[in-house]
């Protein structure tokens, strides 16, 4: 059964640094992309990065390209996002889900969420 759970969320002030893991279970990341997502209160779900299965290459919007970074540890069968230079708009619950490559449009699974809040 497939699983993912991510954590590494919490309170930060603005220009601070985070780190959100994305842990898998019940598959191996070779076999799926894992794209992380973003809602804040009140706004449309937004995806913020996704990394590949298949090579490891990586997609992400302009806006947060600089700052946010996905990777993934195929032995850990875990999917990082390291995000730098908060701001207060970042603040939003994160998600990671499975896909059958970056651009799929279709799911295979989600994780809970975490919350993210940027403010001083």
């Amino acid at each position: 059964q497939m699983q993912l759970v991510e954590s590494g969320g919490g309170l930060v002030q603005p220009g601070g640094s985070l780190r959100l893991s994305c842990a898998a279970s019940g598959f191996t990341l070779d076999n799926y992309a894992i794209a992380w997502f973003r809602q804040a209160s009140g706004k449309e779900r937004e995806e913020v990065s996704c990394i590949s299965g298949v090579d490891g290459s990586t997609v992400s919007p302009d806006s947060v390209k600089v700052r946010f970074t996905i990777s993934r540890d195929n032995a850990k069968n875990t999917v990082y996002l390291q995000m730098n230079n908060l701001k207060p708009e970042d603040t939003a619950v994160y998600y990671c889900a499975a896909q059958s490559s970056c651009f799929a449009t279709e799911y295979a699974g989600w994780g809970q969420g975490t919350q993210v809040t940027i403010s001083s």
